[in-house]
């Protein structure tokens, strides 16, 4: 069975082409939006550009740390290799995601003004594809891997015990992750400086200071905050769940032999994996809508092709499990509790973000009495978001431990119970490859509106756009809570793992909340989400300012710009954001990696298992408040734009303005980095686990 998986890897690139060329077959539009397409592309293209030459130059670095470390026996001469296509692939994904959203942004523009459903089959379909490449090229880079050591293993030197070659081939191939997790977190800070840099400085000077309606022309950086979104939503959002799509598959392979499941353990995670990409592009066949759909409509058929997949998976993953451990059908109950997490996350998600709801609209309400209560109110709004997703998780770990242990021999119930639930995990990611495209679609939404007021469209075409931009919000702010909480799951398997690979080692550790060295890294943990959400919001606030800067410069040097009457300069506005996220990036990305390294050498591998454990549970419980306080804000917003308590240009519409302001780097650049940085910590944790234990300063 373990051939479905490149099979299938090779079905979903092959779906993906598919609706490549389908969406290049669709006309791009007139003149002016071919324009306007063309800048947003070349933008993008740029930023890509410069940032991956950045993060080679990082790479390079540490592939000389690893293979410098593999020569004196730390680790398997395949980790620095397994490291760099880790980042490749994960980097690719997000490209190709990007390169296909700056051409599909114009065709769902043009596709508009036709009609709301032909517009929403474009955006979806370049949705589509960035899930579709996501799930296909992690699953062939696993295959390449798998393959790779196992042949490797059997005909070198591990023959006759089949568990401790299984075990070596899954501890290698982890490895891989810290290259994917490395590369999201590059990818999705500095994006999401990027996005948010523009966003901010076209609103505070745009909207608020000029009063020209969003996406203006005349506002010299509203093709950089077009651009940011396909780096920032598109990309980064590509790596990252990437990154924590083949994590939690190869957490829960290495968490097979302990928990006494041998090769067919390891087998289920990319065998579900490869029912998943099958399961999510019949989905996608189910997402269509009439013409003058509302928003709820829209929602409705998203979400059918996403609980058509889910369907689908379940039904797949009981034969698979009734293959493969007919002896164990708990591990089938724990992936259904993964899956039913997922969903209950995204429809938690959806009710505290969407101004169909009572949350938004409360906070909407609040701008009535001006910018302070909506700020008080949208902050309340996104901690009381937390319960549920926490309670969820929390539920989904308690059954999946307990499903897959449940007849399990007691020498192996603790580490197959761990197994459950990291298999809890990979169900709830198994349907990636549609969930994703229903986040990806948001972006090329609200691209393709910004596009139809620059080019000066009809009306009505402005107007489909919007309710195919006001459903993006929904299903993006969906798409981080689905992100955040298969991090949580994933996180939790890689610290699982980590214990193993101490194990390994020959160190046995006792984690005890007695023990000083565990509770001084719980503390550095729980601070590290702080601290590094601290990091990106002043980066996003350094590099916003130096654009409303240059925005109001040019407002006051370009005579005849407000009017109308001349051009402003995008690409230098494309220019600073640019710099300013490249610049601003590298000392997140460097508290990430260096933490766990220094907590392991000044306080021993206990102390790191509290580090990682802090990190967890501050981390998701902060980026879920993140990312549904900025999503609400946001929808608040857009609610009054459509004409509650005054419409745009009132005294609410300004208060909300400076609420979404705030929600910003709330929802785009700090609550969907943590997420990375979770696991990031537990990856590097691992690589390092035998450099830490020969060096660390407590014996």
């Amino acid at each position: 069975m373990l051939i479905l998986a490149p099979i299938s890897s090779i079905a979903a690139l092959l779906f993906a082409s598919f609706l490549v060329y389908r969406i290049m077959k669709t006309s791009p539009g007139d003149e002016n939006i071919k324009r306007i397409q063309k800048a947003i592309q070349e933008g993008a293209t740029s930023y890509i550009k410069r940032q991956y030459t950045v993060i080679s130059i990082f790479f390079a670095i540490v592939f000389v740390l690893l293979f410098t470390l593999s020569k004196k026996g730390y680790l398997p001469i395949f980790v620095p290799f397994a490291f760099l296509t880790g980042g490749f692939f994960s980097g690719l994904s997000g490209f190709i995601g990007m390169k296909v959203a700056t051409h599909a942004n114009a065709r769902t523009t043009n596709a508009a003004r036709e009609s709301l459903n032909k517009g929403l089959r474009v955006a979806f379909s370049s949705g589509t594809v960035m899930g579709l490449t996501v799930v296909g090229l992690g699953l062939l880079d696993l295959s390449i891997w798998y393959y790779v050591l196992d042949y490797y293993y059997t005909h070198i030197n591990i023959v006759s015990d089949a568990a401790l070659r299984i075990q070596y081939i899954t501890s290698t191939m982890l490895t891989f992750e810290m290259g994917a997790s490395l590369m999201a977190l590059f990818a999705r800070v500095g994006g999401g400086i990027y996005t948010k840099a523009a966003d901010v400085g076209a609103d505070l000077v745009g909207k608020i200071e000029a009063g020209i309606p969003e996406d203006d022309p005349r506002n010299p950086a509203v093709i950089a905050d077009n651009v940011g979104d396909n780096v920032g939503d598109i990309a980064g959002m590509g790596a990252d769940l990437y990154e924590s799509y083949v994590g939690s598959i190869v957490a829960t392979m290495v968490l097979a032999v302990a928990g006494g499941f041998g090769v067919k353990g390891v087998m289920i995670p990319l065998v579900l994996a490869s029912a998943g990409v099958i399961s999510s592009i019949i989905g996608t066949l189910f997402v269509k809508t009439r013409e003058k759909a509302e928003q709820g409509e829209l929602l409705l058929a998203l979400r059918r092709g996403i609980f058509t997949s889910a369907i689908f998976i379940a039904i797949f993953a009981f034969f698979i499990i009734k293959t493969l451990l007919p002896y164990n059908m708990g591990v089938y109950w724990a992936v259904l509790s993964g899956l039913l997490a997922g969903l209950l996350i995204g429809l938690s998600t959806e009710f505290f973000t969407s101004d169909r709801y009572a949350p938004t609209r409360s906070i909407a309400e609040a701008s009535l009495t001006g910018g302070a209560p909506v700020i008080i109110r949208g902050l309340a709004v996104g901690m009381l978001s937390t319960a549920v997703p926490i309670l969820t998780v929390g539920a989904a770990i308690l059954a999946s431990y307990y499903f897959a242990s449940s007849g399990v021999e007691s020498a192996f119930k603790f580490s197959a119970g761990l197994y459950g639930v990291g298999i809890a995990a990979v169900g709830m990611l198994s349907t990636l490859g549609i969930t994703l495209a229903t986040d990806a679609y948001g972006p090329v939404a609200d691209n393709a509106g910004g596009i139809a007021e620059m080019s000066r469209q009809d009306p009505k075409v402005r107007e489909r756009t919007d309710a195919l931009d006001a459903l993006g919000n929904t299903t993006a702010a969906t798409g981080k809570g689905f992100a955040i909480g298969s991090a949580a799951l994933t996180a939790l398997a890689l610290i699982a793992a980590y214990r193993d690979e101490i194990h390994l080692l020959g160190k046995e550790v006792t984690v005890s909340l007695l023990n000083p060295q565990v509770m001084v890294g719980l503390f550095i943990g729980g601070m590290l989400p702080f601290l590094f959400s601290a990091l990106t919001m002043k980066a996003v606030g350094r590099a916003a300012q130096t654009i409303v800067e240059e925005v109001r410069r040019q407002f006051r040097e370009i005579k005849g710009l407000i009017e109308g009457k001349a051009q402003p300069d995008y690409a230098h506005c494309v220019s600073i954001c640019t710099g300013a996220a490249q610049k601003e990036m590298i000392l997140p990305s460097i508290l990430a990696i260096t933490s766990p390294i220094a907590i392991g050498l000044l306080l021993g591998a206990e102390a790191v298992i509290g580090l990682l454990v802090g990190a967890l549970v501050c981390g998701f419980v902060v980026a879920i408040f993140m990312a549904n306080a900025g999503g609400a804000w946001d929808n608040a917003k857009k609610y009054v734009e459509k004409g509650a308590f005054g419409g745009k240009g009132s005294a609410s519409h300004k208060a909300l303005v400076v609420g979404d302001t705030v929600g910003d780097p709330f929802k785009d650049t700090s609550g969907p980095s943590l997420n990375i940085l979770i696991k990031l910590m537990s990856m590097v944790s691992v690589v390092f686990a035998s450099f830490i234990l020969a060096n660390t300063l407590i014996k």
